[in-house]
């Protein structure tokens, strides 16, 4: 049964499944939003669209360029692929449980988000191309930026529910409340420290097609290509459920316990993530970081202040 669980549900068949969902739902609500249609043709509505378009990458031509530092620049992205799904596994999905859960395991995930943003910055540099360079450097700065508030919006829920592990931060709310409703500030600056941890727009800077073609993406082609962009759905569903597990009851419902609810509870976050994605322009560097610093980490700061007095 262990073993089914982790190829099969809630494992690696699933995971794999719920990324590529992800993705069309992702793309589908973008659209929407910006009075388009999305993927069409590949599958009913669509659905198969980012499936196809994986293969298709697959399929196509991988060049290392020949300046570039050939094993760092082959590993990056398998790298990146392995340490966005590990942290999908500390993640409750059909119990109070998660298949990997131990007390700490919510710093093993903060870590592994911070080893991926470092993985781009490292990917950027050995690709030796200028505009991967300048956007690698940017992915570090806006990695200075984000990392601090996000950390410690993530540590709220673990200090009212007492434990450092996801797992136990899903039970402490099935048991209790919904943290978004006692740290609505909280679960504010998650999603948008979350934006800037996944690089999308309104923090797509890293990348930038206007600016830097597509910054440090630029010199990833073929199966790296394509193992990134899996990565980087991967990341989005780590985003969406960690936004589930800190602050809206994991897969706990008002009267039950179920995968369902989790599922539910996903594509609501999805929708919060696509939402802000369609509604903004791009920031600035510069902005991002003075946003950051003189903003959500005073207000991060702020939540956990308050949530200490109660404590008391």
């Amino acid at each position: 049964m262990i073993l089914l669980e982790i190829l099969l549900f809630p494992g690696f068949l699933f995971l794999f499944s719920l990324a590529f969902f992800t993705e069309w739902l992702d793309r589908k609500l973008v659209a929407r939003l910006q009075n388009r249609y999305g993927p069409l043709h590949v599958g009913p509505k669509g659905i198969l669209q980012p499936f196809a378009d994986f293969v298709k990458l697959l399929s196509k031509e991988d060049i290392t360029p020949a300046r570039a530092d050939r094993a760092p620049f082959v590993a990056m992205p398998i790298l990146t692929l392995a340490l966005a799904m590990t942290p999908l596994f500390c993640i409750p999905i059909d119990s109070l449980s998660a298949l990997v859960s131990f007390e700490g395991d919510l710093i093993v995930v903060m870590f592994i988000m911070s080893l991926i943003a470092l993985l781009v910055f490292i990917g950027a540099w050995v690709s030796t191309n200028r505009f991967g360079t300048i956007g690698g450097i940017r992915a570090g700065l806006q990695m200075f930026g984000y990392e601090v508030p996000l950390n410690i919006v993530m540590i709220g829920p673990a200090i009212a529910a007492g434990s450092l592990s996801v797992s136990g931060v899903v039970e402490w709310q099935s048991q209790n409340i919904w943290l978004i409703l006692t740290q609505p500030l909280g679960f504010a600056i998650l999603s948008l420290c979350l934006l800037a941890h996944l690089q999308r727009v309104p923090f797509d800077i890293p990348e930038a097609e206007s600016e830097i073609v597509a910054g440090w993406l630029v010199e990833f082609s073929g199966r790296k290509l394509a193992l990134l962009r899996l990565a980087s759905n991967f990341e989005l569903v780590l985003a969406a459920s960690l936004m589930i597990s800190l602050y809206l009851g994991g897969p706990t419902g008002l009267w039950h316990l179920s995968p369902f609810t989790y599922f539910i509870k996903l594509i609501i976050c999805v929708f919060i993530l696509s939402n802000l994605r369609a509604l903004f322009a791009r920031y600035r560097v510069d902005q991002l970081l003075s946003g950051t610093w003189k903003y959500l980490t005073p207000l991060a700061l702020l939540q956990i202040s308050m949530l200490k007095l109660l404590t008391w």
